[in-house]
């Protein structure tokens, strides 16, 4: 490629559900990867401790040996230099930390920590030029009055009291980590971007990513009821990050999800996409009456998908 190779990026961690389609999109579009996979992660799916590796981990190997252009790090993101290691000469670094083992309110601490760790690493580089954090819409729609706010967009916030009286822990380490990260970035006087994705779907998720995902359906009835809940194809999730990377004119949160949740139909069909996660009744069938408001707004991530389509 000469004079026009693209610059190295980092995807941390590389072996989340999310990660691994930045990872792909990145590869497709002829990027350097540095993917950076959580050695010992806490929040490592049980069911891989016997062969110690997750099926998209021995799936990033196998990519490995193939694709000269990239590389793989074992990071610890308690641990500052692993991270700092994974990010030498990287101009930008896709930060997607998700406790793959599900959440209590320990894993919450683990992840704002991370989170930390990562922009912090970030800011101690010379190279790295933006952040795009992935974060989730669950860090933006929890708080006591929800059905009486007209619009939930990018300004919104969920409320860590009312998510913790709600054991809603998922949404709260969403919400700490992701303002942890912006003090920090502010402060730093780094460009971050975050990306608050709704309920990713995709390719395998029930069986890649099932913890992370009946976490955040935590409150799934709410959600519904109240309009804020939407899902967001993998692929679909993984361009939009990579969009907003490449867009210099890119600032701020960006809602991410392209299918409201809010009539029973569509209920009936997200569980069925999400089966065997979710069962529903074994003769079900919908009335097709409620209609619920759509609060969800996402005019900053339409203005994002046309400008650069």
């Amino acid at each position: 490629m000469g004079m026009e190779e693209l610059p190295s990026v980092c995807v941390l961690d590389a072996s989340t559900y999310v990660g691994f389609w930045i990872l792909k999109g990145l590869l497709s579009r002829g990027y350097t990867v540095h993917a950076a996979i959580q050695k010992n992660n806490v929040g490592k799916c049980l069911s891989s401790l016997s062969s110690g590796e997750t099926e998209i981990e021995k799936k990033i190997r196998e990519m490995e040996r193939e694709e000269e252009r990239l590389v793989v790090f074992e990071v610890d993101v308690l641990d500052y230099h692993s991270i700092l290691i994974a990010l030498k000469g990287c101009s930008a670094t896709f930060c997607c930390l998700d406790c793959t083992d599900g959440y209590d309110d320990k894993m919450v601490d683990l992840e704002v920590r991370g989170a930390i760790n990562v922009v912090e690493a970030c800011a101690q580089t010379d190279t790295i030029e933006k952040i795009i954090f992935s974060s989730s819409l669950t860090a933006a729609i929890w708080r006591e009055n929800i059905c009486s706010q007209k619009d939930v967009d990018e300004s919104s916030w969920s409320d860590q009291e009312f998510c913790r009286k709600l054991k809603l822990w998922y949404a709260l380490a969403k919400t700490l980590s992701e303002q942890a990260a912006w003090a920090l970035a502010m402060d730093r006087m780094l460009d971050m971007v975050s990306i608050n994705a709704g309920l990713v779907l995709g390719p395998g998720v029930s069986q890649q990513n099932p913890l992370s995902t009946m976490s955040y359906l935590k409150g799934a009835a709410q959600m519904y009821e109240n309009g804020v809940l939407a899902s967001v194809d993998a692929t679909f999730l993984a361009d939009v990050h990579i969009r907003a990377f490449q867009d210099p004119s890119t600032c701020g949160r960006y809602f991410c999800f392209n299918q409201t949740v809010n009539t029973e139909e569509e209920a009936v069909r997200l569980a069925q996409s999400l089966s065997p996660l979710i069962s529903l009744p074994p003769r079900y069938e919908y009335q097709g009456s409620e209609v619920y408001a759509e609060r969800l707004r996402a005019k900053k991530l339409n203005k994002l998908v046309e400008g650069t389509a």
